[in-house]
C-alpha cells in the first residue's frame, strides 16, 4: 500500500492542483511564491495541525463569496434559510483528498474506506474538508455580533453641534472578519469517502475533483488513523533556541530544536532503563541503584553537622519525622544540561594541550548542526514509526495491540537551508536509505516510506531522479482564476518512456546543475562563449532583467531542439541564443545571400522559425521568431543578422557605398564585427590576433568575414571570450544587434508578466477584503 496521489482545492494559491507521488522522494520544485510551500502547509494542517486553519488559507477568490454569504444571511427573512448556502461553502471549503494504492492481501487494513463491495483493489480516496460545523449555528452567531455591532452604532446620537458623530470600526464588519476571530469555533476537518470511479486526470496542471452527492454524509472518527504515520521537519528549525517537544493532532512527535534535546527525547521513548524495564535493562539498573547507594551515603555524611544544628533548636522532636537526604538518579536528566552534548575536536598533543578537545553543540557550525539535527530527526521518525524498544512495550499496552501503520509520510521542507552544497546532495541521497534503515523495512516489507521535500535548490534536484519531480508554475490573475493560482505539473509525463529525448536532457540536467525549475526565464546559449558574455552584457545593459531570476543553459544550436519538450511542459518563457551556421552541401561555410545556402542547425529547422534557407532565415521577422505557448509563455530564437558597418579605414571602396553588410556565421565574429574598432587595436594571441590581423588587412567586409570565420574553425572561443572580458574597455562594448534585441525581448516580457501577477485590481480587492 501507498499514497498515490493527493489533490488540494481551495487553499492558498492553490485552487485546484494534483500531486502525484512518487514511492520513495517526491521532490516540489518551482519558482518563488509559485505555491511549494502552500502545499506543504497544507498537508501540515490537514493531517498533523488540524486546529491550525486560518481564514486566510482560504483562496483569494473565494474572500468575496464569503461575504456574499454574509450579505445574503443579513437581508434574508428571519427565521428562513437560504436554499443554496450549503452549496456556497462547500464550493470555497479548502478541501485535501487523499489518494491510497492498495495491492492484494492489504484488503483488511482498509474496510473501513470501502466504497462499495465491488470494490476490488487500487485505488481508495478520502476527501478532508474544511468546512462549517453546523451553518445554522455560523449563521446565528454571525448574525448575533452583526446586530450587535448594529446597535451600537445607531445608538450614536449627534454631538452638541447638532452632527452626527463618525461610526468607529465595530466588529465584525462582514463575514471574512467574522470568522477572522471565530474558524476555530465554527469550522471543522470532516472526512468523506470518494468513489475510485470517478477520479479525472488533470488537464494541463489543473485538476477536477469529484462532486461529492447531495447529502452525503461524512465518516465518523478518522479514517486514516492507523493507516498513516506522519512526521515533519519544517523550515523554521532555529537552533539554539528551547526546545519543541509538543505533540501533533495525531500524536506525532516533531522534532526539538537543540540536538541535545533530540537525544533526550529518543533516549525517554527508546532508551530508559527505568520506563518498563526489560531483562536485558537489568545490568543497567543494578548500576543505578548502587550509584545511588553510594551517592545517598556520601550525602547522609555531609549534612550530618548541618542537621545536628537544626536538632539543637527542638526539631525534630520525639513524634516529628526525621529528615534524610537521598537521591533519585534518572540517567535521561543527565541530558538536560548544557554539555549533555560535545563535539570533540582533534589537536597536536603538547604538553599544554590535550590530543582532544571538548566544544558545546552549540559551536558547531549551524550547517552542521543542522545536517546532524535532520538526519538523527530522521532516525527517530523511523524508531518511532517501528515502535524500536521502551515504544515497542508502551505500544504493547494499549487497545490497538502495537498495530504498526503501513504507511509512513515524512515531510520536509526546504532542507538546504545552511547547508552547503555538497552536503545538500549528501542529505538527500541517504535521507531515504535512514528512514528505511529498519530490518523489518527491508526486502519485501509491507510497511512503505514515503517522502515529501520541497526546496528552492538546485543541487537537491540534481540528486533526485527526474520523474519525480512536481514542477509548480504561477499562473497570473485572470489565466487560472480571476487572482493569482499556481498549478502543478508531473516531470515523469514530459516525454513517455523510452524517449531518446528523455535520456539526453535528463542525463544534460545531471550534467549542468540546472536552476531551470526555479527561474523566472531560460536563456539557452551557444556556446562557452556566450555563456561567459552574455551575463555580463545583461548586467551592463539590461537592468531590469539583471534582477530577474534567469537560468542560463549552455545548450548548443545542435540540441537545444531537444529541451523543447521541457520548456513547453514547464510554460517558461525562453529565449534561445544561437547561431545561423550557414552551410552548403552540409558543409560549413561563411555566411553569405544568395548562394543557395541552407542551415545546419537543428533548433532553426526544426523549431523556430523553422526555415531551412539561409536567405529566408535573414528575410524572417520577428513574428516569425516568436512561438506564443499561452498567455504567460512564449518562445524566441535570436541568431546573427545583417550588420551595417561604416566602410573600414584604408578600404578600397571600388564605388561601393559609404557603408557595408557584415554576415557573421557566429557570435565571435558578430560580436567582433559590432565592437570592429575595439578588435582592430586589441592586443593578444589566439583569436584576438586573428581578428586584428583581419581587421587591420585593409580589405572589404567579405574577405574579412571570411578570415574570421576561417579563424574560428579551430580558434579556442572560451578562451577569446576571457581574453576580452580582461581587456580594458570592456564594459563600453555593444551587444550584437541579434542578441540585444532576444535580451530586450525577454526583458519586456518578463515586465509584462509581473504587472500581470500584480493587477492592481485583484490588490485593491485583497486589501479591501483583508482590512475590513
Amino acid at each position: 500500500m501507498r499514497i498515490s496521489f493527493v489533490e488540494i482545492a481551495n487553499y492558498r494559491k492553490l485552487l485546484s492542483v494534483r500531486i502525484d507521488l512518487a514511492p520513495t522522494t517526491t521532490l516540489l520544485v518551482g519558482a518563488n511564491n509559485s505555491g511549494k510551500t502552500s502545499a506543504m502547509v497544507a498537508l501540515r494542517q490537514f493531517l498533523l495541525q488540524q486546529s491550525s486553519f486560518r481564514v486566510n488559507d482560504f483562496t483569494l477568490c473565494h474572500w468575496q463569496t464569503i461575504n456574499n454569504i454574509g450579505l445574503l444571511w443579513k437581508s434574508a427573512i428571519p427565521d428562513e434559510e437560504p436554499s443554496d448556502e450549503a452549496e456556497q461553502w462547500l464550493s470555497v471549503c479548502p478541501t485535501l483528498d487523499f489518494w491510497l494504492d492498495v495491492a492484494d492481501g492489504e484488503f483488511h487494513l482498509v474496510s473501513k474506506l470501502l466504497p462499495s463491495l465491488d470494490w476490488s483493489g487500487g485505488l481508495l480516496g478520502v476527501r478532508l474538508r474544511f468546512e462549517p460545523k453546523s451553518i445554522p449555528d455560523l449563521r446565528n452567531d454571525f448574525l448575533l455580533s452583526s446586530n450587535e455591532a448594529a446597535a451600537v452604532r445607531n445608538a450614536m446620537t449627534p454631538d452638541s453641534g447638532g452632527e452626527q458623530q463618525k461610526a468607529p470600526k465595530l466588529w465584525p464588519a462582514d463575514l471574512f472578519a467574522f470568522l477572522e476571530r471565530r474558524l476555530q469555533k465554527h469550522f471543522t476537518i470532516k472526512p468523506y469517502l470518494l468513489d475510485p470511479t470517478k477520479v479525472t486526470t488533470p488537464s494541463k496542471g489543473i485538476a477536477t475533483l469529484q462532486k461529492l452527492p447531495d447529502g452525503f454524509l461524512p465518516l465518523d472518527g478518522d479514517p486514516l488513523a492507523g493507516l498513516i504515520k506522519i512526521h515533519e521537519i519544517n523550515a523554521q528549525r532555529g537552533f539554539g533556541s528551547a526546545a519543541d517537544g509538543s505533540l501533533d493532532d495525531r500524536g506525532s512527535s516533531r522534532p526539538a530544536r537543540r540536538l541535545s534535546d533530540q537525544l533526550k527525547r529518543y533516549y525517554a521513548k527508546h532508551l530508559d532503563p527505568q520506563d518498563k524495564p526489560a531483562p536485558e535493562d537489568l545490568t543497567a539498573l543494578r548500576a543505578i541503584d548502587a550509584a545511588e547507594e553510594a551517592f545517598d551515603e556520601k550525602l547522609q555524611a555531609a549534612f550530618i553537622k548541618a542537621f545536628s544544628e537544626v536538632q539543637g533548636i527542638g526539631y525534630p522532636g520525639v513524634t516529628d519525622p526525621r529528615l534524610k537526604v537521598a537521591t533519585k538518579l534518572r540517567p535521561k536528566d543527565a541530558l538536560s544540561h548544557d554539555a549533555a552534548l560535545t563535539y570533540e575536536v582533534d589537536t597536536v598533543a603538547t604538553e599544554f594541550v590535550p590530543t582532544r578537545l571538548q566544544l558545546p553543540e552549540d559551536s558547531n557550525g549551524l550547517g552542521y548542526q543542522n545536517l546532524i539535527s535532520m538526519i538523527f530527526a530522521l532516525m527517530s521518525f523511523r524508531d518511532d514509526w517501528m515502535r524500536v524498544g521502551k515504544a515497542r512495550l508502551e505500544g504493547a499496552q494499549k487497545s490497538d495491540g502495537a498495530v504498526i501503520e503501513p504507511i509512513h509520510l515524512v515531510l520536509i521542507e526546504e532542507p538546504e537551508a545552511h547547508l552547503h552544497a555538497q552536503v545538500q546532495q549528501v542529505f538527500i541521497k541517504k535521507a531515504y536509505d535512514i528512514l528505511t534503515g529498519s530490518p523489518e523495512l527491508q526486502g519485501t516489507s509491507p510497511f512503505k516510506t514515503q517522502v515529501i521535500v520541497s526546496t528552492h535548490s538546485s543541487h537537491v534536484v540534481h540528486e533526485t531522479q527526474y520523474e519525480f519531480l512536481r514542477y509548480f508554475r504561477r499562473l497570473p490573475a485572470g489565466m487560472g482564476a480571476a487572482v493569482p493560482v499556481s498549478e502543478v505539473l508531473d516531470m515523469g509525463t514530459v516525454f513517455g518512456e523510452g524517449d531518446d529525448t528523455k535520456r539526453f536532457v535528463t542525463r544534460y540536467l545531471k550534467a549542468a546543475h540546472c536552476d531551470l525549475f526555479f527561474a523566472d526565464a531560460a536563456i539557452l546559449l551557444e556556446g562557452p562563449a556566450e555563456r561567459m558574455l552574455v551575463p555580463h552584457f545583461i548586467r551592463l545593459h539590461f537592468p531590469y532583467l539583471n534582477q530577474c531570476y534567469i537560468s542560463l543553459l549552455e545548450i548548443g544550436g545542435s540540441h537545444a531542439h531537444r529541451l523543447r519538450p521541457l520548456l513547453d511542459h514547464l510554460g517558461i518563457l525562453t529565449l534561445v541564443i544561437t547561431d545561423i551556421d550557414a552551410g552548403k552541401s552540409g558543409v560549413a561555410v561563411s555566411t553569405k545571400r544568395g548562394d543557395g545556402q541552407t542551415t545546419n542547425n537543428p533548433t532553426l529547422k526544426e523549431w523556430l522559425p523553422k526555415l531551412d534557407s539561409v536567405d529566408d532565415l535573414l528575410a524572417a521577422d520577428d513574428s516569425a521568431k516568436i512561438m506564443q505557448l499561452d498567455t504567460l509563455a512564449a518562445v524566441r530564437v535570436a541568431y546573427q543578422t545583417e550588420i551595417d558597418l561604416p566602410m573600414a579605414v584604408g578600404s578600397d571602396t571600388d564605388g561601393e557605398p559609404p557603408t557595408e553588410k557584415a554576415l557573421p556565421s557566429t557570435f565571435e565574429d558578430s560580436f567582433a564585427f559590432t565592437n570592429r574598432q575595439f578588435f582592430a587595436s586589441l592586443q593578444g594571441s589566439g583569436l584576438v590576433a586573428r581578428f586584428r590581423e583581419a581587421f587591420n588587412s585593409g580589405k572589404g567586409v567579405t574577405a574579412q568575414s571570411i578570415a574570421l570565420f576561417d579563424a574560428l574553425r579551430n580558434g579556442k572561443k572560451a578562451e577569446f571570450a576571457l581574453d576580452v572580458i580582461d581587456a580594458e574597455g570592456f564594459n563600453k562594448l555593444g551587444v550584437p544587434a541579434y542578441i540585444s534585441e532576444g535580451l530586450a525581448w525577454i526583458e519586456e516580457r518578463l515586465k509584462k508578466k509581473q504587472v500581470d501577477v500584480l493587477r492592481t485590481d485583484v490588490t485593491v480587492v485583497a486589501m479591501e477584503v483583508s482590512s475590513s
